[in-house]
Parts: C-alpha cells; structure tokens; sequence
C-alpha cells in the first residue's frame, strides 16, 4: 500500500466515489481505502468520468477542495501528454512545435514536485489583503498594504522583514511568477507589449511592469533564494524548491497545457 500525499477531504471522497462507482453499498471502506491507497486513489482520480464531471460543473469548487481540482488536472496533464509527441511555444507573432513530451511527462511523475504544483494552483483560488506594520532603521513604525498577487509589494517586502521570515515571501513571488507564465501567459504578454505593435508599453503613474522574459527570471531567482534558507530543510521544501529554480521551464509547461486545453476562459473566472 503506497503512502498518501495529498490528503482529501470528505468532500473530495464524496465527490470520487459518486462519480466513479455510486453503485456501491459500502461507501465507507472504499473511502478508507482511498484515504490509505495512493495507488488505488489515483485510479479513481485518472478516472475520464472524474475529468469530464470536472469540466462539467460550473459550481465544482461547492463540491471539492481546490487542491484535488488540480491534481486531477495534472494527472489529465501526464496522461494527455504521452499520446502527443509536441507542445506548442506561442511567441508575439507565431507558435513553434517543441518535441518535449517526454521530458514534461518525467518531470510530473515526482510527486513531491506534482505535489507542490497542485498545492501552488489552489492557493491562487482566494487572493488574500494583508495590513503590515514594521519599525524602520530609524525606528520609525510605517504600514504596508499588500495582496498576495502583487509580487511588486512583496519584492519590497523582502527588503524590510527579518531573514527568517523571507522564505514564506521568497515563495510568494516565485510562485506568482509560474502561476502568471503557466496560468495566464497572454496576460503578461499582454501587459508588457502592444499586441498591434509588439512595442513596449508606456508606464503611467509609476506602476510596475516586467516582461515575460524578466517574470522567468524572478521567479527562477526567487525559487533559489527560498531553497538556500535555513527554514527550506525544515518544511521539507529545499529539494523541491531547487528543482524548480533550474527547471522552471518545464515547471510551467503543463500548466500552460492545462489553461489551453483544459480552463481556456474559465481561467478568468476561477482566479479573478
């Protein structure tokens, strides 16, 4: 019996076993055993009834966790990707063909990082406001208001808190860098350039703009900073947290598979 590591909810068990057998009469041992069986619960979770039910509901976050909507679109993600041999790269002006398949399939099959993908997806469902106060070097108290979407304010965030308490911002912006370039590649492209011109836009108002170009960069730099932290060993995140500062690339792939395949413009819906 393999080990379980994304725990589900009894929503989430209720919603696996209506969909996939209702017939059965012992509901409770077969939601033991998805709790306990990591092997049998991924048959259920790779199930095409759970996928197309999925798709289905408009109202689906009322019926499961967030966290397993997206494993079950990551597992669609791996199994999907080995009947292709190509994903497509969009540039401004055209989309290349990219024989790297096998290359995405493998790096979906470590859990620990599938894991932290599916994890990373749910947290973007609920934006959260935050109200700081911190004492300055001149020991004067100021106020910073922020949102977890808003890497700029968490940049300078970086700048004015205790190193211990870095690494849970370090993810933060690594994280809005993959999930912008994975979720909502237009939007940062759209953000940056002109789509008639291509030209760079014009600032207003002194707000912030990087490039689709710099967001990777951020975000394989960020990555890196949170796995040299000391606390990164204690959440047992360093390995994984490495992983996607030099493959972030590949991390944001599949994703960008699933808002092209799977959300399209329901995307906009989920997580604005």
């Amino acid at each position: 019996m393999s080990k379980v590591s994304i725990r589900l909810s009894d929503r989430d068990l209720e919603f696996l076993v209506e969909t996939v057998h209702p017939e059965v009469i012992d509901k409770l041992k077969l939601r033991q055993i998805l709790k306990e069986d990591e092997g049998f619960r991924n048959k259920f979770i790779t199930d095409e009834k759970v996928f197309r039910r999925l798709m289905d509901d408009e109202e689906i976050f009322l019926k499961i966790s967030p966290t397993l909507f997206f494993e079950i679109l990551l597992r669609k993600v791996a199994n999907d990707l080995k009947k292709v041999s190509y994903t497509l790269e969009k540039t401004s002006t055209m989309k290349i063909p990219v024989f790297d398949t096998k290359v995405m399939v493998g790096f979906l099959t470590k859990e620990s990082l599938f894991d932290y993908l599916a994890h990373m997806l749910s947290s973007f469902t609920k934006i959260e406001n935050y109200m700081i106060w911190f004492k300055t070097k001149t020991g004067v108290l100021q106020k910073i208001q922020f949102n977890d979407l808003d890497i700029f304010s968490l940049m300078d965030l970086c700048e004015v808190v205790e190193e211990e308490h870095r690494i849970g911002f370090y993810k933060r912006i690594a994280d809005i860098c993959l999930f912008i370039l994975g979720i909502f590649p237009d939007y940062a492209e759209r953000e940056y350039r002109y789509p008639s011109s291509g030209q760079v836009r014009l600032r207003f108002c002194g707000k912030g703009r990087i490039s689709p170009e710099e967001y990777e960069k951020e975000g394989r730099n960020f990555y890196k900073l949170a796995a040299e932290h000391k606390s990164a060993k204690e959440m047992d995140l360093s390995e994984v947290f490495w992983a996607l500062h030099e493959n972030f690339h590949k991390a944001k792939k599949p994703l960008n598979f699933i808002a092209e395949h799977y959300l399209q413009y329901k995307r906009y819906k989920m997580f604005f």
